[in-house]
C-alpha cells in the first residue's frame, strides 16, 4: 500500500491519527474509562445513561470502546448515529435490529418493537442496547416514546439498556419539566471533558506508536500549541498534528517544531 510522502518523511509504516482503528488500539484516557464504565453498568443493570460532551471529544470513542468489550452471544447492540427519523423511525429501527418486518399501523409496530425487545430477554438470553448518538437531536416526541419503551412490568424493569449520546445541550433539554418523567428514569450521567495538556502529549504518543514511531517527533512547544489550537478535544488535535506533519515534512525537518505547529495552526484558523 502506497504512504503519503510526509507519512514516509518520518519513517512511519501508516497514518496516523486516523479513526479507523481497531477499538482495542483507542486511546484511554480517565475521562474515557469513566465513560466506559458508566456505559458497562447501564448495560448490566438495563438501565438508562446518558453521556455528554463537546463536539470532538470523545464521546462516540467511549461507546465504541463498551461496545467492543461485550459478549456478542448476550448482547443485541442497536446503534442510531442520527435520530432525525421521527418518531416511527424509532421503533422501524428497534423492530428491523430485532429480525422483524415492521408493521404498518403505528399502534401495532408500538407493540411489535416491545414485544420483540421482551423476548429478546426472556427466551434468546440476550440484552439490548439501544445507543442513540446525536440525541441531542431528538424531538420532544421521540423522548417521550423512549420513556414509554422503558416501562415493563408496571414499571419495575427495562427490556433494554439505553445509552444518550449527544451535546451538551442534551442534559438541558432533558430538565425541562415536561421530560421530567424520563429524566427521572436516567441512572448515571457523565460529561466527557477535553484533554489536559498532560493527556493531549501523551495521545500524540499513543498514536505516533500505533504507527510505527516510538521515538519524540514533536517538540514540547509544539505540543502546547497544538493543545491550545484543539481546546482539548481529540479530533481537532487529529487535525492539527497531521498539519503539523505535513508542514514539517515540506520543510525536510526530522522533528515537528514550534514553527510547523504555528503553520499549522494558520490553516486550520484561516477564513
Amino acid at each position: 500500500m502506497s504512504r503519503a510522502p510526509w507519512v514516509a518523511h518520518f519513517g512511519l509504516k501508516r497514518t496516523p491519527f486516523s479513526k479507523s482503528i481497531d477499538a482495542k488500539d483507542l486511546f484511554s484516557r480517565q475521562a474515557h474509562q469513566e465513560a466506559v464504565a458508566r456505559i458497562t453498568f447501564c448495560v448490566v443493570e438495563s438501565a438508562l445513561g446518558v453521556v455528554t460532551g463537546d463536539v470532538g471529544a470523545g464521546k462516540t470513542v467511549s461507546v465504541r470502546a463498551a461496545v467492543a468489550a461485550l459478549d456478542p452471544a448476550r448482547h443485541q447492540v442497536i446503534y442510531i448515529a442520527n435520530p432525525a427519523f421521527g418518531t416511527r423511525g424509532l421503533y422501524v429501527t428497534i423492530v428491523r435490529a430485532l429480525g422483524a418486518e415492521p408493521r404498518y399501523q403505528r399502534a401495532e409496530l408500538m407493540a411489535q418493537a416491545t414485544d420483540l425487545l421482551a423476548a429478546e430477554e426472556a427466551e434468546r438470553h440476550r440484552r439490548v442496547v439501544l445507543i442513540c448518538d446525536e440525541a441531542h437531536l431528538l424531538e420532544p416526541a421521540q423522548l417521550e416514546e423512549l420513556r414509554l419503551l422503558t416501562n415493563a412490568d408496571m414499571d419495575s424493569a427495562s427490556a433494554f439498556a439505553g445509552i444518550l449520546v449527544g451535546q451538551p445541550t442534551l442534559n438541558r433539554q432533558l430538565r425541562m419539566g415536561v421530560f421530567a418523567a424520563l429524566d427521572q428514569r436516567i441512572a448515571t450521567r457523565f460529561s466527557i471533558k477535553p484533554m489536559d495538556i498532560g493527556e493531549s502529549a501523551a495521545y500524540l504518543r499513543h498514536h505516533l506508536v500505533l504507527a510505527g514511531r516510538e521515538e519524540p517527533l514533536f517538540a514540547d512547544d509544539a505540543i502546547a500549541r497544538l493543545h491550545r489550537l484543539s481546546n482539548g478535544l481529540p479530533r481537532m488535535l487529529n487535525n492539527a498534528a497531521i498539519a503539523a506533519l505535513i508542514a514539517g515534512a515540506a520543510d525536510g525537518k526530522d522533528l515537528v517544531d514550534d514553527a510547523c505547529a504555528k503553520k499549522a495552526v494558520a490553516e486550520l484558523t484561516q477564513d
